[in-house]
């Protein structure tokens, strides 16, 4: 097992444990930053297969601006303890059937023979220069303009959600 495959493993299952704490941390907060973290461990597994824009892509818009929306939505909706506590039993059982279907189409995908794909002579190099040089010379004022109103979203959301403001 080489550094590539245990990277692999490495960024997989991190996933996938933080997947599991977004579904069942009862603080919506928390669940967020968990699914931050969920998104950067997918941007690695990018890394890993070389698409560096995607990976970037991943991280700016999703774990930036997204997440920016998610948190501005709970904070503004200040759910108390008491509604958060509820149990569905209708959402258990959509759980249930979810998680049934999932495992059926699995068994339908792993059933079949795997064949490897032909190798072809694309010239598809995805160097990280490749990415990153175009964005900081002809879209530098977009990508600064975005950073602002991240960053105005975030202050919006902190004056927003305080109760007194003197």
């Amino acid at each position: 097992m080489n550094v590539h495959d245990t990277l692999f493993w490495f960024f997989s299952i991190a996933m996938l444990l933080c997947g599991v704490f977004v579904i069942a941390n009862r603080n919506p907060v928390a669940s967020a930053m968990a699914l931050v973290l969920m998104f950067l461990f997918m941007a690695g597994l990018f890394v890993l297969l070389e698409a560096f824009f995607i990976a970037a892509i991943q991280v700016l818009v999703y774990a930036g601006a997204v997440m920016v929306l998610f948190l501005f939505v709970i904070m503004l909706l200040d759910i108390k303890a008491s509604e958060r506590r509820r149990f569905a039993f209708l959402g258990v059982f959509g759980g249930i059937v979810v998680a049934g279907a999932f495992v059926w189409e699995m068994r339908i995908i792993l059933s079949q023979p795997v064949i490897p794909l032909q190798s072809g002579n694309t010239d598809l190099s995805a160097g990280l220069e490749n990415v990153v040089k175009p964005l900081f010379q002809h879209y530098m004022l977009p990508f600064e303009v975005t950073a602002l109103l991240l960053l105005v979203a975030m202050v919006g959301v902190v004056l927003l959600s305080k109760k007194d403001l003197k």
